[in-house]
């Protein structure tokens, strides 16, 4: 089974490019689903974090408070270090099964949609990375538009990610979304066509 790892930029249209590949049939398991259920309620991860950051990290119906929590590790890289302890193994672990699941039913290709996977070195062991990019002051104008940012604050969210340029050159594939969506589907779809499906 190959596994194409699928990745970009906060607002460069990575999630277009996932749709299309659910559209097509093609099994999309998304790194950000899974670390949110590795956090609901009964799951271990939530009650590591409440064992470390205390019971208002939870909502009355028990479920994690992400404002709380984000107010707790944003800015302090030692409380997110920690809380990474938590999560990341655990969605690695389930990423892995469902993909071996995958494996054993014979299914040809996965995508791993994963938004820091080069820059966690491809723990996910991807056999190619797909890079989707735009130009930057597209990115930022999309980023401002969609969140509703100033241009500093966009540039600021922009910045604290790994810069664009070098994930373009890291990766196998990298898909041009400045255009219209058909001419972003039609180069996914031209890398498709090279990969077992």
């Amino acid at each position: 089974m190959f596994k194409l790892g699928l990745t970009g930029g906060i607002a460069t249209g990575k999630s277009t490019v996932s749709n299309h590949f659910k559209e097509l049939g093609i099994p999309v398991l998304d790194a950000d689903v899974v670390a949110r259920e590795v956090v609901e309620p009964g799951q271990p991860a939530l009650a590591d974090i409440v064992a470390e950051f205390g019971d208002e990290m939870l909502l009355p119906d028990g479920s994690l408070n992400r404002k709380a929590l984000g107010a707790v590790v944003f800015g302090n890289p030692d409380k997110l270090a920690k809380l990474n302890q938590f999560t990341h193994p655990r969605v690695q672990a389930s990423m892995r099964a469902q993909a071996d699941a995958y494996a054993e039913a014979g299914t040809p290709l996965i995508v791993l949609d994963i938004p820091l996977l080069l820059e966690g070195k491809n723990a996910a062991g991807a056999d190619a990375v797909m890079v989707v990019t735009v130009p930057k002051d597209v990115q930022q104008e999309r980023l401002m538009a969609r969140n509703q940012l100033s241009a500093d604050e966009a540039r600021k969210r922009m910045n604290s990610q790994m810069p664009m340029a070098e994930k373009e050159q890291l990766a196998d594939f990298v898909i041009d979304n400045s255009g219209t969506i058909a001419e972003t589907y039609a180069q996914v779809d031209a890398v498709l066509a090279k990969l077992p499906h």
